[in-house]
């Protein structure tokens, strides 16, 4: 579906802006993940944080995505099997849905998503000349979380909403499924993701496949000592979950 088909051609920033409260779309949850982000501390800091965009937002400043907690939408705790970690959401109009390196499939596939395809056909040539989504909601739908640290952040601005308090809510839903005993698998793509590794170390309850890279930005996805491309994470992964009695992710 194209924009001009949405009837939004002229106003693709009005497509994934936050507009209000975090709490309706917490509401808005499963019971699983209420679980984790109505419990304290992640309670008062979520709140602390909703204050603070809700700030934000009076001063003017335009924050994506429009549901930040997208990512929980479409995958429960207990089913996940695939973590990929990413920074923070882009920062354009209509890129950002809340999933990490993801944006919707009529918007120009950004550079790092590039590379992420680059090395999906690398590792499955048979599937080279399939058109790519850009849109990786049916990754998710199969239990893979991609989860950015920062959930939100300002238009045109890199980082802008990182130390603000999302931290603590990210690593928190990872302690959350971590304590489920489902075999996952951590890619771990660059310093900010690996920064996560003593995290998953201390609260696996389960079996845990670590795979770490650069990340799959053009800046490093071909430097060494841990190039991103030629790193085999996808049919590694798939080995991995199969010898753990798991169903392989599609990625295509």
């Amino acid at each position: 579906m194209h924009m001009q088909q949405l009837g939004l051609l002229d106003q693709p920033e009005t497509l994934n802006q936050l507009t209000g409260s975090l709490q309706p779309l917490v509401a808005a949850l499963s019971s699983s993940w209420q679980q984790v982000l109505q419990q304290e501390p992640l309670q008062s800091k979520l709140q602390l944080l909703d204050h603070w965009l809700k700030q934000r937002l009076a001063a003017g400043a335009v924050i994506y995505p429009a549901n930040p907690f997208y990512a929980l939408t479409l995958c429960q705790p207990e089913d996940i099997k695939v973590v990929i970690l990413g920074q923070d959401p882009y920062h354009g109009p209509g890129q950002a849905q809340g999933l990490a390196f993801s944006v919707p499939d009529y918007v120009p596939c950004p550079p790092s998503l590039r590379n992420i395809y680059e090395e999906l056909h690398l590792e499955y040539p048979e599937y080279a000349n399939h058109p790519p989504r850009h849109d990786l909601t049916p990754w998710a739908q199969q239990g893979v979380l991609l989860l950015n640290t920062s959930l939100t952040v300002e238009d045109g601005k890199a980082a802008s909403h990182a130390n603000k308090g999302w931290e603590y809510i990210s690593d928190g839903i990872l302690e959350h499924i971590l304590s489920y005993p489902t075999p996952k698998v951590f890619m771990l793509w660059g310093n900010h993701a690996q920064a996560k590794q003593t995290l998953v170390d201390t609260h696996a309850s389960g079996p845990v496949l670590s795979l770490h890279a650069n990340h799959p930005s053009p800046l490093s996805a071909k430097r060494k000592p841990t190039p991103f491309i030629g790193c085999g994470h996808f049919k590694a992964c798939n080995q991995w979950l199969e010898q753990q009695g798991q169903t392989p992710i599609n990625w295509f």
